[in-house]
């Protein structure tokens, strides 16, 4: 059991995990990538997954990249994934809180799953304490001392100006665009991440390291990063990677005490 930080967390969000019941965590399904075609066996698969974990799920954290592009206009949001926003209504319509980061695929949020679906989200790292266990709950994208060239991409992205010109466009055309280039990035094939690039080169490791220096987390969670991990950052702290859904079908399950990877096999 990862104890000790009940004292020294800052204003984390408190949810209480009884016995029996579980926290789930998944993230980067990239739904319509390459297309909405290809995509949908994976997305038929997290659904039965979310079928899966709801009968014991204290909560659901879902950890950015939902899907590969995602804009909201003030009318408008993509077509498709209808499985998805459904199956996440009816969870979150019958209690289970829902919890969403964004991630760099899906980072123009803003408001449609708040409204529609009454899930929270988050565009920075968030802190909760579950029972007497701390964590540290991010997207990843743009944290640590790498990066660089997304960092400055995101600027751009989520510049105001940037966002206005974009509406402009028509949706038809907008998206279209904007599916190309998601598609092309080479996250989305997996194979950059394929490798564990050492301790000293895990730039989430490392962000984790320096926010440790600050205050002690049981937990550090994050996606992006596509390839599962656990690492051990001290005695009593670890960093998780939850992997993707596009070839690993990775998840993370909290149990109140314990914290552990898991494949799902429908």
């Amino acid at each position: 059991m990862r104890n000790g930080s009940l004292q020294i967390m800052t204003n984390p969000t408190y949810i209480d995990v009884p016995e029996g019941k579980k926290i789930y965590f998944a993230s980067d399904n990239h739904l319509g990538a390459p297309t909405n075609e290809d995509s949908l066996p994976r997305e038929k698969k997290f659904v039965a997954w979310l079928d899966h974990v709801k009968d014991d799920a204290a909560a659901i954290f879902l950890l950015g990249d939902l899907f590969d592009f995602w804009f909201e206009y003030k009318k408008v949001v993509p077509k498709g994934f209808v499985r998805t926003l459904g199956k996440l209504a009816e969870i979150s319509d019958s209690g289970i809180p829902i919890y969403f980061f964004v991630g760099n695929h899906d980072l123009w949020m803003n408001g449609y799953f708040q409204d529609e679906l009454g899930i929270p989200v988050f565009h920075n790292p968030q802190e909760f304490l579950f029972n007497k266990t701390s964590f540290f709950i991010a997207h990843g994208d743009g944290l640590g001392p790498y990066d660089k060239g997304y960092k400055r991409m995101k600027k751009v992205f989520t510049n105001p100006i940037f966002k206005w010109l974009f509406r402009w466009l028509h949706p038809d055309i907008g998206v279209r665009i904007a599916q190309y280039l998601s598609v092309k990035n080479k996250l989305i094939s997996g194979e950059h991440d394929a490798n564990f690039l050492g301790e000293d080169k895990e730039w989430l490791i490392l962000y984790s390291k320096s926010k440790l220096e600050e205050d002690h987390r049981d937990y550090f969670v994050y996606g992006h990063r596509h390839l599962p991990m656990e690492f051990e950052l001290s005695e009593r702290s670890k960093y998780v990677n939850l992997g993707d859904w596009i070839q690993y079908y990775t998840y993370g399950v909290f149990d109140g005490t314990n914290f552990e990877l898991k494949t799902f096999k429908d």
